[in-house]
């Protein structure tokens, strides 16, 4: 079974996108902060991270910057999400280290074809 790493602050987003990853079969591994999710990614090593770009405290730019430091977790394919998709956003979440970017509200369709193509590519 696939592994993802789901981070997200909102409780909703969370278990919406949970729940829906796990119908499609993945094993989803959550966090709530940058913090948690550096922590998780090392731990749980998970195949992809869906990284939620704003967040308080440790943010998903600097969750992203650390994960690409640490040797372990830098290859792992990371998707930022973001409800801000305002001029600019794409390309600050892709010069972070995100291999993929994809607004909020999440196209869960597109959102599955963006996994399964970073995954299929063996990033």
């Amino acid at each position: 079974m696939t592994k993802v790493l789901l981070v997200d602050d909102e409780e909703n987003n969370r278990d919406m996108l949970m729940r829906r990853l796990a119908r499609r079969g993945y094993d989803v591994v959550t966090a709530v902060d940058g913090d948690e999710a550096c922590e998780k990614a090392r731990s749980e090593l998970p195949a992809v991270i869906l990284m939620d770009m704003r967040m308080p405290g440790t943010d998903g730019y600097e969750a992203t910057r650390r994960i690409r430091s640490m040797p372990e977790t830098a290859a792992i394919p990371i998707i930022g999400l973001t409800a801000q998709a305002m001029a600019g956003d794409r390309e600050r979440v892709l010069e972070v280290g995100c291999n993929a970017y994809e607004p909020k509200p999440v196209d869960f369709s597109q959102l599955i074809a963006t996994i399964e193509g970073l995954l299929n590519k063996g990033l």
